[in-house]
């Protein structure tokens, strides 16, 4: 659409200031006022995608429904707007620089020498417009990841640059800094933003609008001071104070008026004030919960909780629907023994056993497994925490005693998880998995069932390693069905025990699909099983 208008997001002072979140707010206030809108995000590193970046490098990998492996702020996207995100929303430097080596290694540039400016350039401003082009969105914000300075952003500055001054008034700059405070003086500092801002106008980028973030109130004297030492108008500085939840946000955006002033720049009808009445609904709930539902989520980079973002944000998703705080206790399957579990674990009231990959801490998950298999307590294992169950029961029940996942053992006498056929021959690591969205088929009268309440979903995959079906007639005989498969290929993506109360075991990742507006049905269905969990232990304590 040849009137699409561009917003982009860059950060200075420091580093995880918000960028994905403001862009996810406003984007939402558009959206409220009916503008059709999509974010991008723009990450500097030189990987191709996070499929193969270590989760404490950073976070959680995402994964979209057509597939793509990308930045855990693609998450928030979908989550503040209900909208799947695809390939194309998020681009990195590594992607960029491939492109441009393939078509220079095909004569696609005629011999001419391959450079930074223009051929760099041109292509992260040709991913930027795809979105607007092809999709014909209104508004297409994009955030640039990195901070003002760093080397590896440049490029993408440049590109903005170039881009502000090819479309005019079709296309502004929003950049988030950092306002300290200093507690020996009592005061805010805007130094620190001055300077950022600084540093953009040398790369030839003047922000049309500011976003301070700060721990207190910015008193008008501040925001004139800023307006005036950064060439923007006063309106055009926007307070962003610390909130309990990144939730509440878009809310504080609409105060500031961050959505009218930016329709205004784009040149785009300011009509009402969204309402977001769903949105404030949730708010509501969220912040009057009275009752706590405790979840011990065992993973093994539990020091990260952004290794764990979906997850975390759909406990919180489910609970608040339920009218309930969630208590996630974050613990470290490595620091789990038979000696402590019970310690660790006894007064929970849900246990969820995360995705992962490889053999560092899958004793301690496996530990986690049985203890809430043993003890009935409501149990979600989620990929490689589906698999751990799947090898805990065989183990423990099945008496299958060197049972294990080819994966941590390949030479294990019952593999009941095996590498799928079509990964058997790969060696690249990246974007080499079941990816992206499946269908899965469900069986009436189970728990999964229950809590989708239809027969066929779809759901997000991130794995190379699936249910043995050779062994599923053991299983099910022994009391561990599977309750939802593949209709194409029959793998095993559902496993339950229907004689605990609720045990669940998921293939796929249920938290890639969990929304504000719409929680994910397995997240629910688990809470729900906490609740009722803790109140007969209540009864039975009286």
């Amino acid at each position: 659409m040849p009137d699409t208008r561009y917003v982009f997001v860059t950060g200075g002072v420091t580093s995880s200031l918000g960028k994905g979140i403001i862009s996810a707010s406003l984007a939402k206030l558009l959206q409220a006022r009916g503008y059709h809108v999509t974010i991008q995000k723009l990450d500097p590193y030189l990987n191709v995608d996070p499929g193969t970046l270590n989760p404490y490098e950073h976070g959680e990998c995402y994964v979209t429904e057509d597939g793509a492996e990308t930045d855990l702020d693609l998450g928030h996207y979908e989550r503040f707007l209900n909208v799947p995100t695809s390939q194309a929303n998020n681009v990195t430097t590594g992607r960029i620089y491939q492109n441009v080596i393939n078509k220079e290694r095909k004569g696609d540039y005629l011999g001419k020498t391959v450079q930074i400016i223009p051929h760099i350039t041109d292509e992260i401003k040709r991913n930027i417009k795809l979105l607007g082009t092809k999709h014909k969105f209104d508004v297409v914000i994009t955030e640039i990841g990195g901070t003002v300075g760093d080397i590896e952003s440049l490029p993408y500055i440049e590109a903005v640059r170039q881009l502000k001054w090819e479309l005019g008034h079709r296309a502004i700059v929003i950049h988030l800094t950092l306002v300290p405070y200093l507690a020996a003086s009592g005061e805010l500092k805007t130094k620190p933003t001055q300077h950022s801002v600084k540093a953009l106008l040398e790369i030839g980028v003047q922000p049309d609008v500011l976003v301070l973030r700060t721990e207190k109130q910015l008193t008008t004297d501040i925001r004139k001071k800023v307006a005036l030492f950064c060439n923007v108008d006063i309106r055009s500085v926007i307070q962003s104070i610390d909130v309990s939840s990144i939730y509440e946000v878009p809310v504080k955006m609409q105060e500031e008026g961050l959505d009218e002033t930016v329709l205004e720049k784009l040149g785009l009808p300011v009509e009402g004030k969204p309402e977001l009445k769903e949105w404030k609904a949730f708010l509501g709930k969220l912040k009057n919960a009275k009752k706590t539902t405790r979840i011990a989520l065992v993973g093994k980079y539990v020091e990260l909780p952004d290794a764990y973002k979906s997850i975390i944000e759909s406990l919180i998703h489910a609970g608040t629907y339920n009218d309930r705080k969630v208590d996630i206790r974050l613990i470290h399957s490595e620091n789990i023994s038979d000696e402590n579990i019970d310690n660790k674990l006894k007064d929970v009231h849900g246990i969820l056993v995360a995705p992962g990959f490889g053999h560092r801490g899958i004793e301690g998950k496996m530990a986690a497994v049985k203890y809430a298999r043993e003890n009935d307590i409501p149990f979600l294992g989620i990929c490689l925490g589906m698999q751990c169950a799947v090898i805990e029961f065989a183990r423990n029940v099945l008496k299958l005693e060197k049972a294990n996942s080819t994966e941590m053992d390949h030479s294990t006498p019952f593999p009941v998880i095996d590498l799928m056929e079509d990964q058997k021959n790969i060696t690249d690591m990246g974007g080499t998995m079941r990816l992206g969205a499946y269908e899965c088929q469900l069986k009436k009268n189970t728990n999964a069932y229950d809590a989708y309440k239809k027969e066929l979903v779809k759901e997000r995959h991130r794995h190379r390693y699936e249910f043995n079906n050779e062994y599923l007639e053991q299983f099910e005989k022994a009391g561990m069905i599977s309750s939802g498969t593949n209709p194409e290929t029959g793998l095993v993506e559902i496993v339950e025990i229907p004689a605990l109360k609720w045990f669940v075991g998921v293939q796929f990742h249920p938290e890639y699909s969990s929304t504000v507006i719409n929680p994910h049905p397995v997240f629910m269905a688990f809470i729900r099983a906490t609740i009722e969990y803790a109140e007969e232990k209540n009864q039975s304590n009286k």
